[in-house]
This record gives structure tokens, sequence and C-alpha cells, in this order.
């Protein structure tokens, strides 16, 4: 597949999550199946091992079964899709990375090294070796708040005009005075931002979002986004009712509960039923139990019912 620019990576791309067997093993059937769904619901793309898909939880024999199988659907079907190669090893991200290469991704993600935080010099050496690997292939740099090192919206216009094959970035954002820092970085790189902000960011400058949102109905997400795209008065209205939602009956498990981000994006797919991903998570990370999903889903359901109606 041929790779991506940054003015083609848009819209809203789906995570990949992967389901969990009782013996903790990787259940590839049932992730075969989740790619069958996500492809058919027409999402801008797809994309494997971010944070959800628990990229810091897999061997090396796992994470290239994973992408492997990633890379054959979606070529055969002619959809996007972007590997992820992060580590918390910068070595091991490299090492990951030239083993992906020959799958011709659309792009790939990384994170930078985090175990200790790198600095400016640190971080364009880390990407510039990165990108010379990749060759045609761009880089999306995946920064998120919990990331050891978060970058600043000048850092990132610096590292866009340093690093050439760096395409796109997933980060928190902000408001206006955010967008407004990054200057002209926008036209070199596709800045996406979380899910469940999408009507207040997509204006502003964002490019897409990696989206949580996806995690409920990755087919609903995408009519969301159209929605903000044509200026509708009920993308935000739906937002708000999202917000709602979440602040009830989602934010709460990591909050009060400190379950992780991963387990409450696998609880989001649970809620939408659109497969069978299951809460599981890797050992040593708690799962959040199945019993819960059924009144989650009632209130999905109540609060935000167009986001399940079918295209």
């Amino acid at each position: 597949m041929r790779p991506l620019t940054s003015n083609q990576i848009t819209g809203t791309w789906a995570t990949l999550l992967l389901p969990i067997n009782a013996d903790d093993s990787i259940d590839l059937a049932r992730l075969a199946d989740e790619i069958d769904h996500i492809i058919a619901s027409r999402a801008d793309g797809v994309y494997s091992n971010g944070t959800a898909g628990e990229f810091h939880n897999q061997s090396e024999d796992e994470f290239d079964s994973i992408s492997e199988l990633l890379a054959r659907k979606c070529e055969a079907a002619k959809f996007p899709f972007q590997l992820g190669v992060s580590h918390p090893s910068p070595k091991i991200s490299l090492q990951r990375l030239r083993r992906v290469r020959h799958l011709k991704p659309s792009a790939v993600q990384v994170i930078l090294p985090d175990w200790f935080p790198v600095t400016d010099a640190e971080a364009i050496e880390f990407l510039e070796r990165m990108a010379a690997e990749a060759g045609p292939i761009g880089l999306v740099l995946y920064n998120p708040p919990h990331a050891k090192r978060v970058l600043s919206p000048k850092q990132l216009a610096m590292l866009s005009e340093r690093i050439p094959q760096l395409v796109g970035c997933k980060v928190a954002a902000g408001d206006r005075r955010w967008f407004d820092q990054l200057g002209d970085a926008t036209k070199r790189i596709s800045i996406f931002t979380p899910g469940h902000h999408l009507a207040t960011h997509l204006p502003l400058g964002s490019s897409g979002a990696y989206s949580n949102v996806a995690c409920l109905s990755s087919g609903g997400a995408k009519r969301w986004n159209q929605q903000i795209i044509r200026g509708l008065p009920a993308a935000q209205e739906f937002q708000d009712r999202l917000h709602a939602f979440f602040d009830e009956s989602i934010t709460p498990y990591i909050t009060q509960l400190g379950y992780s981000n991963p387990a409450v994006d696998k609880l989001l797919a649970a809620i939408g039923g659109w497969c069978d991903v299951g809460t599981r998570m890797r050992w040593p990370y708690r799962s959040i139990p199945m019993d819960d999903v059924p009144e989650l889903a009632r209130k999905a359901r109540t609060l935000i019912p167009e986001l399940f109606e079918s295209a």
C-alpha cells in the first residue's frame, strides 16, 4: 500500500484492541474478526499497537503476528493502516520498524524513548534514525499526556521542521491558543486529537482522531466526524451528550477505581457490542468486569443513540 502524506492522514481512525484468552494469550481468530468489522465500518483507517493495543505488553513474536495479520487484511481490502512500532526501548522500536517495513503500512507510529525523558537533541536524533530506517514510510509521533516527555506546540513545530518524514502526531491538544502556537506546522503534519473532543478541536486545526469514540462504534464515530466537517449544530450537541456519558459512566473507572486507559477502551468496545473483544487485560493489569457492561450499554444507547445506528 502507498504511504500516506500528512494531508492524507485525516478523519477518524480506529484502534486495534487485543482479545485476550483466559490463559493470557492473544486470540488471533477474534482479532481477525475485529479487523473485518473495522474495515466494514468505513472508518478512515485503522492502527495497531497504540496504548489501547497494549504494545508495551507483547512479545516480539506476538508483535510480528499482529502486524502481519493487520497488513494482510488491510492490503486485501485496500484499507489504510498504520503499524505502531512503539516500545519504551528505542532499540526495540528500531528493530520493530525494520521488521515491518516490508508490510508497506500507510505510516508507522512511534513514541519517544520512555524510560528516561529525552532532550530536544535526543528526540531529534531518535526520530532522524527512525525516519532513515522507515525510508518512504512516514512517521506519526504518539505523544499522549502520560508520556514521560510531553511536547509543547512549539516543540512539535520544531520537530516538524527538522524531521521531514514526520507526517503526523497524536496529542491531547488544547484551546485556540495551543493551536495558534503550532504556527504553520499544521501544513507539514497532521494533528490528531482525542476522539471525544473532536467537535471542539476539528474547527481549531485538528486533522482528526485516533479515536476512543471509535471503540464504541467506528462507523458512528465516522458519521459524527462528517457532521462536524459539514458544520452541523447537531455535532456539538452530540459532543455535549457524549461528555455527559463519559463523565458519569466512563471516567470514574480511571479517576476513582484506578483502571488503565486500555482497560477503559476495551470497556467501550464491549459497550458498543460490535465484536467480541472482551474486557480482559493482560497480566498484571486489572480487567473491568463484563458484568458492568449491560447497564453501561443501556445508558449509552439512551444518551447517545445515534452513535449505534446503522449507516
